[in-house]
């Protein structure tokens, strides 16, 4: 239950009130801004964090009207854009180290901003961790990071990536076995 104007409102109520008064979509933003921004931080940082977490929004208002209430609840419609424009930030940055990769390196070239950016997210990664989630396929990666960090049912996971929740069930089975494998082979060779 949403409550509005000390009104207690359903998401199915207030989607539907969102075709006729765009303005209720404050309630929205209020409700769910931290959840969207927090899962966001997690896969990337808070910086462009709040990009992306404001992108979603807007994103969201302006398709607010193709929403359906039938098929789950506002929390997982917003987190499926959200992995969607994490998905979009990623490609845009492998194409951005690919190309960094075809120059020749030169330290010089290495700014203090880049230099504090590389520490602070090595601080903050645990590595082993970091490589087993990189060994994951893109849907495993979602789908756990959507549990794990978005706080996410198996339904409103397979809602936000629009797949079946037993496709869900099987991608987190997978993604679990294979960062167990990986971080026990980390610390048997590391």
């Amino acid at each position: 239950m949403i409550v509005e104007a000390g009104e207690q409102v359903t998401e199915a109520g207030l989607a539907a009130r969102l075709r006729r008064n765009p303005d209720l979509f404050t309630v929205v933003h209020d409700r769910y801004y931290r959840d969207i921004f927090l899962y966001v931080a997690g896969r990337l940082d808070t910086q462009i964090a709040e990009d992306i977490t404001a992108e979603t929004f807007l994103l969201a208002f302006d398709r607010r009207n193709r929403f359906d209430p039938e098929r789950g609840s506002l929390r997982p419609w917003l987190f499926g854009f959200a992995t969607n424009l994490i998905a979009r930030h990623r490609r845009k940055e492998i194409r951005h180290y690919r190309a960094l990769a075809r120059l020749d390196p030169d330290p010089v070239m290495e700014g203090h901003e880049d230099r504090v950016v590389s520490s602070v997210a090595a601080q903050r990664m645990q590595p082993h961790l970091a490589k087993a989630l990189a060994a994951l396929s893109s849907g495993e990666r979602d789908a756990l990071l959507l549990v794990a960090l978005g706080q996410l049912s198996y339904d409103e996971v397979a809602l936000a990536l629009g797949i079946s929740t037993g496709t869900v069930g099987s991608r987190l089975s997978r993604a679990r076995a294979k960062i167990h494998a990986l971080i026990n082979k980390e610390n048997v060779h590391g």
